[in-house]
């Protein structure tokens, strides 16, 4: 979908909107010139900082165009996610950027439907909702049982909800790349 140099591009443009924030930088960022930019895709940005996860948020559709998504997300992810404390300027170089864009979801009826690393799950109920971007069944080596069971666990759903007729399975395909 996107060229190495535009994947170059967004990773500088997420760097460098977290080095704004922190006033590391004195120029905001500027946004890139490529027809991609202002394309709209569901969008993560993931930050680890001693292979550890250090921030992730992101939209599951496409609500704004990839510039600004970037530029909001790695920040979210840096500044606003509530299960980590803000990224503080010290831990700045050690940060590692992990960006996911996002395919539209597909509504599976089965789980043979779920390809391990491929496929990204997001799971829908009207009690609580949960998504997890496919290299994480990768990352723990999970198998398509395992994988589900996390996707309910993160929505906060019990596992039995999955045959529900209120519950919707979806996956998704997501170009993944860091520096």
């Amino acid at each position: 979908m996107l060229t190495n140099e535009e994947k170059k591009l967004c990773l500088e443009l997420a760097r460098s909107s977290i080095a704004f924030k922190l006033k590391l930088i004195e120029e905001a960022p500027k946004r890139p010139p490529n027809p991609i930019f202002k394309e709209s895709f569901g969008l993560f940005v993931t930050l680890h900082k001693d292979n550890r996860l250090r921030g992730c948020i992101g939209y599951i559709q496409p609500y704004k165009d990839l510039c600004s998504s970037i530029m909001e997300l790695a920040m979210a992810a840096a500044f606003r996610d509530n299960r980590f404390s803000q990224v503080k300027d010290h831990e700045f170089d050690a940060l590692h950027i992990e960006i996911s864009i996002l395919s539209p979801l597909k509504e599976i009826k089965n789980i043979d439907e779920i390809e391990i690393g491929h496929d990204g799950l997001y799971i829908q109920h009207p009690l609580g909702s949960g998504l997890l971007l496919p290299q994480v069944a990768t990352q723990y080596n999970w198998d398509k049982d395992t994988f589900l069971e996390e996707t309910f666990h993160k929505a906060g759903l019990p596992i039995s909800f999955q045959n529900e007729k209120a519950t919707k399975i979806y996956r998704f395909e997501a170009e993944i790349f860091g520096e």
